[in-house]
Order: structure tokens, then sequence, then C-alpha cells
């Protein structure tokens, strides 16, 4: 998890009346709200609002979005271009799931329109990728600004909104965890701290710096997703109305430019790119880097059998050196039990580059991946006989 924010007011203690003049119906307090994860088990944060987060003036069904998958009847590679996906929906709606298991689905957004209302995700942890599109999401921990190429980590049961500046078309790579998306344990120290030598710090990891306290009375709608089921909540006054909050469980950005890759004399393994992880994958950045430097080195990684992993790489910027004919929004997935490589020619090819400009998002997950109907509409069915020439 991020470091322990505190922003706002709070009382002196967890769990004492945190005291105010008036205040709803003149019970002179603010009211706590307690946000875990784990059950009580892992992290926390403990917000102040205005009125009890609880008043709920209607709740009625908002329909289904089941992820239709297809079988597949043999194994293979697949190269899915996303790039000429026609912009839809909002931030929200406009998302298409590509690929998909019990513990991570994975997809993207390029919205049309505004958010139309404030969204919930009940059942999963999001990492939205910022491909194109800098803006703002709104939440009860305030206002947490984005850029390009910004990882916006968004914990379970985070009420939101996204707004984007206006002038470029948002281009979104959308990550759901069933599980906690958290810092891999070894990057941190016995004292919670990140390690000297991990691939960034705490003041590469940017939450919300002040709190937004909207106080309205007023009917406001949020769109509560968990699994495939919609359900859409009308609350009896805006859920933005926390005047402090302190703890560990909140959004926040960590952008992949700030990454620090470790580079060796000789090509080091993808597990030196990994980012965040969650119960079932990893996340990794392939950012821009030094290549090897031994004389004899081989600059593009080796081929490589999958297996026990599935292997997703989203392509984001640059000329990624090991493979010919991605292009931007490009996935390339490389399932396990078949090896993949480096496409011929690219060996020879790296020999006098010194860097690599690319930048790649990888996810490797534990059990198969599923590709939808969408994903197969992009698929590239010549990807698997690439190597051959």
């Amino acid at each position: 998890m991020p470091p322990y924010q505190r922003i706002g007011s709070i009382p002196r203690k967890r769990h004492i009346e945190h005291r105010r003049e008036g205040g709803f119906r003149g019970e002179g307090i603010y009211y706590e709200e307690v946000v875990t994860t784990a059950g009580f088990g892992r992290a926390y944060s403990i917000a102040y609002h205005l009125r009890p987060p609880t008043r709920v003036r209607k709740v009625e069904a908002a329909g289904a979005a089941p992820v239709a998958t297809v079988e597949q009847d043999v194994l293979r590679h697949h190269h899915l271009r996303s790039g000429g996906m026609k912009p839809a929906g909002d931030p929200v709606t406009g998302r298409v799931p590509l690929l998909t298991n019990a513990d991570v689905t994975i997809g993207r957004c390029r919205p049309a329109e505004p958010q139309a209302e404030l969204y919930r995700n009940a059942a999963a942890d999001e990492v939205l990728f910022i491909h194109k599109g800098r803006g703002t999401l709104s939440s009860m921990f305030g206002v947490l600004p984005f850029r390009p190429f910004d990882y916006v980590v968004i914990p379970h049961c985070t009420t939101y909104r996204i707004d984007f500046d206006a002038g470029t078309q948002p281009e979104l790579l959308i990550i759901e965890a069933a599980g906690s998306v958290v810092i891999p344990p070894r990057y941190l120290n016995p004292d919670g701290q990140l390690r000297l030598g991990a691939p960034y710090a705490e003041r590469d990891l940017h939450g919300p710096h002040e709190p937004l306290v909207i106080d309205r009375e007023e009917d406001v709608t949020v769109l509560v997703k968990d699994g495939a089921r919609r359900t859409r909540y009308t609350l009896a006054h805006h859920p933005f109305d926390v005047v402090g909050w302190d703890g560990f469980a909140y959004p926040f950005t960590f952008n992949a430019d700030d990454f620090e890759p470790i580079t060796g004399t000789v090509h080091q393994p993808p597990p030196v790119q990994q980012t965040f992880e969650a119960p079932g994958f990893v996340l990794c950045t392939f950012a821009p880097r030094l290549l090897d430097t031994h004389p004899e080195a081989v600059k593009v990684p080796y081929a490589h059998s999958n297996v026990q992993a599935d292997e997703v790489l989203y392509y984001v910027r640059g000329r990624f050196g090991s493979r010919r004919g991605v292009e931007e929004a490009s996935f390339t997935l490389h399932p396990r039990g078949i090896p993949h490589g480096p496409h011929p020619g690219t060996i020879v090819a790296s020999r006098p580059m010194t860097r690599t400009d690319e930048l790649a998002v990888m996810v490797d997950t534990v059990k198969p991946l599923l590709l939808t109907r969408r994903a197969m509409e992009m698929d590239d069915p010549d990807y698997p006989y690439s190597w051959l020439e």
C-alpha cells in the first residue's frame, strides 16, 4: 500500500467524537467511516463526514455487464490491435474487456463523453493506466490529478468521478483486480519503507493533497459494480462530504516515467520490471533504459517458454526492439505451454544499440486468460506465424 497520509480535520484519537457546532440534525459531530481491506487485517483509512455515509434513498437494478468470452480450440499466441477502437460511452460505460480470468480483467477505454454519474467498483481494485489525456479523479479522499503514463490505483469500494481536460482523446488501459493491488513485498524493508535500490520510492507515489468537501443535501446517484451485476444507489446527499481522513487505503498515482529500470551487463529477466502485484498476477513496467553493456550481450530478450504464466504486453510508446509488427495500443498474449521470443533479425539489429525508448505495460497471470468476443474482433490470426520470416 502507499504511505500513510493525513489530510484535513481529524480527532486526536480513533473512534472518539469529532465535535463541531450544529451539524446534521444538531448532533454536533462529524460521522466516522472506517474503510478496511482484507476484513480488518490489512490497510485501512478513517474518514469523517458531514452526514452519515449510509443515507440511501433508493436502490434499483442497473442491468448487468457480463464479460462474454470465446472458447479457443487451439493454444496459440495472439496480437490484438486495439488502436482502432472507436470512442464510445464514458470512462465507465465505455470500457471494453479483452482478457479475463478469476483474478484479473484487462481492457481498454476510449471515452466519447464525460462520466455520467459517480461510480464504485465493489468487487475489484482498479488500475487505470493513462495512455493519453490528463485530468482529475475526485473521491471522498479529495482531488487526485493525473497525467499521461500515470498508473491510477483505486482501492475496492472507492466512489469516484473521472474528469478529463479538453483537447485530447483519452486513452485508458483498464486492469481490474479481484484482490488488493500492492507494492511488491521484496521492495519493502522490515519497517515498511521502500528499500534503497527499489525501482521507485515514496516520493514517486502521489495521493490527494487536500480535502474535497461537497456539502449538498440533494439526491446523488452512484453506479455500483460487483462482478457482472450493476446497481444504482440514490443517496440523500453528496458522498464527497469528508472534512478529513487518515490511513493507508486511498487512490494514488505512479507515473511510468518515474520507474527506475534495473540493468546489467547482460539481459535482466522481467521480474526486475515489476511495479505492483495482486493475488494471481503481477504488473510490470518496461521503461526506457540502457541496454546490456557486455560486448557479446544479446540485447533483446531470450526465447521463453511460459510454464506457469500467461504473459500480456500492452505497447504504449516507442519502438519495441524484440517485436516486429506491433503498434501503439497493441496487446500481445503469449500463453503458457508454447515458446515465444524475439522476432528473427531483431538480435542482429540490436547489436549497435545502447538504449531503448520503449514503454510497455506487462501483466503476467497465474491462471490462464480467456479472450472476449471483442478481443477476437481485434486479433491478427497470422501472428503465430510471424516468427517464420
